[in-house]
């Protein structure tokens, strides 16, 4: 029988994570505390915020049993994993990975990338009955690009896959509560509260695309789509775009019941000509729900089959699988790659 797969979450301030005789202890700053048995629960992830304690004999624990580790800043911004020694010690993968940039698999990668964005996005415009993307058109568009280099090819890709991204929140836009409704996406520091909470929720989302990738041996800054450059996880930035839809959802759902009065605007330093500004965010308390409820979310189950058995699957293993099947491409065990996608009905 399968062992009850459990998380553990630190968001509340002056909580503590210990080990005692074989448990995970979580104490909260009321004195209250919850055991977790290592061997009678798969601890399947630890969320910790800053704020919180951890012990190293806890550390040490998660370490060696690979359980997945997330660390938030206090305003819920993933900003570290952590990363057993033996993680890299695969390296046949990798290898793999490095040739598809001249092999032509690279190619072919950022093609099915940018497709299979589209056709999630469809996905999502056709849930809630909103005009979708000629996907025929799409498609016969992105195999007409032809080009040896992959850095060419990105220059072409990179505006069919932004047409049709502007096309998509100009649809989605009209869904969300009139007082909070904003007009355009606003992608790194924006100011508005909405386009920050949607901000907030990829980087979530991209957390879970990045140990996915590392669980599969794969080099999370390596990417196909997305530049190799200093700081830019480029693979983790490709495989998002196949869940950024995930995010989307879950945001039209959970935006109808926020209200003006949930954001709060702080002033933080923006840039060298402008040093500080004034930027939205969600409330503490609101972010705290919006981050639970958004990792409920990805436990919800679609109707894809799991690689070994069964129907359907959650979210959060469909990113996990499709990770394995992507290195198994890479490394020739499979003829091709069609990202797997779907959204809960």
């Amino acid at each position: 029988m399968r062992a009850n797969v459990q998380k553990i979450v630190l968001d509340g301030y002056g909580s503590y994570l210990g080990m005692e005789k074989g448990c995970f202890v979580v104490r909260d700053k009321h004195g209250e505390s919850w055991k977790y048995p290592l061997f009678e629960s798969e601890i399947g992830e630890v969320v910790l915020r800053s704020g919180n304690a951890v012990s190293t004999s806890a550390l040490a624990s998660m370490g060696f049993w690979g359980i997945d580790v997330l660390i938030l800043t206090q305003k819920g911004k993933p900003i570290a994993v952590l990363k057993s020694l033996d993680d890299d010690a695969h390296v046949k993968t990798r290898i793999c990975q490095y040739e598809a940039l001249k092999n032509g698999k690279g190619i072919e990668i950022a093609k099915a990338v940018v497709y299979a964005k589209i056709e999630s996005q469809n996905l999502v415009l056709r849930k809630y009955g909103l005009r979708q993307h000629d996907l025929m058109m799409v498609k016969d568009k992105i195999n007409s690009l032809e080009s040896d280099s992959l850095s060419m090819l990105r220059k072409r890709l990179l505006p069919i896959e932004g047409k049709a991204s502007e096309h998509y929140f100009k649809e989605i836009f009209q869904l969300l509560p009139r007082n909070i409704r904003i007009e355009n996406r606003r992608t790194f520091k924006a100011y508005d509260g909405i386009n920050n909470t949607f901000n907030l929720t990829y980087a979530l989302l991209k957390w879970k695309v990045q140990i996915a990738l590392l669980k599969a041996r794969l080099e999370p800054y390596l990417g196909f789509l997305h530049s190799e450059e200093v700081g830019k996880p480029s693979l983790v930035c490709d495989m998002l775009e196949l869940y950024r839809c995930f995010a989307e959802d879950f945001l039209i759902q959970y935006c109808r019941d926020v209200k003006r009065r949930d954001f709060i605007v702080k002033t933080e330093k923006y840039s060298t000509h402008k040093p500080y500004g004034k930027r939205e965010y969600l409330s503490n308390s609101k972010t705290n729900n919006l981050i639970r409820t958004f990792y409920a979310y990805l436990d919800w189950k679609v109707r894809i089959p799991r690689i070994r058995h069964g129907y359907r699957q959650s979210l959060e293993t469909l990113i996990n699988e499709e990770s394995l099947l992507f290195a198994k491409y890479l490394r020739n065990e499979r003829d091709s790659w069609i990202p797997r996608i779907a959204i809960p009905n």
